[in-house]
């Protein structure tokens, strides 16, 4: 686990909770809704200008960070980090946990 990560969430392409650890406050319906429509947004932008395959979404608030990682052909993985987290060590642990999740669940 890395100290930056704040929360996270699986979630189906389709825009339904598969599993979470988000603080008690956040609607893990919400988070799963919102992350599909934004890497379904994102991935047909990444194709119509031609940027070849989409690989992460970030987005950066004062508050911390949002990233949207692909796991597999069924699942998003939605990280939550603290605001100037260490984002390559970040990378690197959602890359190796969205590989196991896709061997899960594709």
């Amino acid at each position: 686990m890395n100290s930056d990560v704040q929360g996270s969430s699986v979630v189906s392409v389709q825009g339904l909770p598969i599993c979470s650890a988000l603080a008690r406050n956040i609607n893990d319906g919400i988070v799963s809704a919102m992350s599909a429509a934004i890497q379904s947004v994102s991935e047909r932008a990444v194709e119509e200008l031609s940027r070849g395959s989409l690989t992460r979404i970030l987005i950066e608030g004062v508050e911390g960070n949002i990233i949207l990682s692909k796991a597999g052909n069924n699942a998003i993985l939605c990280t939550l980090t603290k605001p100037g987290a260490s984002l390559g060590m970040v990378f690197l642990n959602i890359q190796s946990v969205s590989k196991k999740i896709a061997e899960l669940l594709d």
